[in-house]
């Protein structure tokens, strides 16, 4: 089977299909797992400031070239900014006396929201998979 390649005019999400796309949030949501864990293991660090990644859409958005061509060197400039890392949490708004900002039933919550969304990626993996194995008469 061949790969599917962007061509001119088309963004890679589009051309990349629901395989990759599926790919893609089950990796971003190991990550986010990594550093909600490195909240809750930091719960009793002074002055530590929890972290979350960017929500999926923007991250596969940022990811994504534009579809407008660039006619000059200053025009459409790439977004910059550390994607690897994983940016302060701006929603705190609360901290206890040591200066830590890590809420465990915050961090609990949105655990168990990154289980919910990897089981679902997970799932549409599953299914196109056995899609596939159907469209090639194979069983199992």
């Amino acid at each position: 089977m061949e790969a599917l390649t962007p061509t001119p005019g088309r963004s890679a999400a589009r051309a990349a299909g629901p395989l990759d796309l599926a790919a893609r949030r089950v990796n971003w949501l190991d990550r986010r797992q990594a550093v909600l864990a490195r909240n809750i293991a930091n719960a009793d660090t002074p002055n530590y400031r929890p972290h979350d990644l960017l929500p999926f859409a923007r991250h596969l958005t940022a990811a994504l070239p534009p579809d407008i061509a660039r006619t000059a060197p200053a025009h459409l400039a790439p977004r910059g900014g550390n994607r690897g890392a994983a940016p302060e949490d701006r929603l705190v708004a609360e901290a206890v006396p040591d200066g830590n900002a890590v809420s465990l039933d915050r961090e609990a919550v949105r655990i168990a929201e990154t289980d919910t969304a990897h089981a679902l990626a997970m799932a549409v993996h599953r299914s196109f998979m056995g899609m596939f194995r159907l469209a090639l008469g194979r069983q199992g």
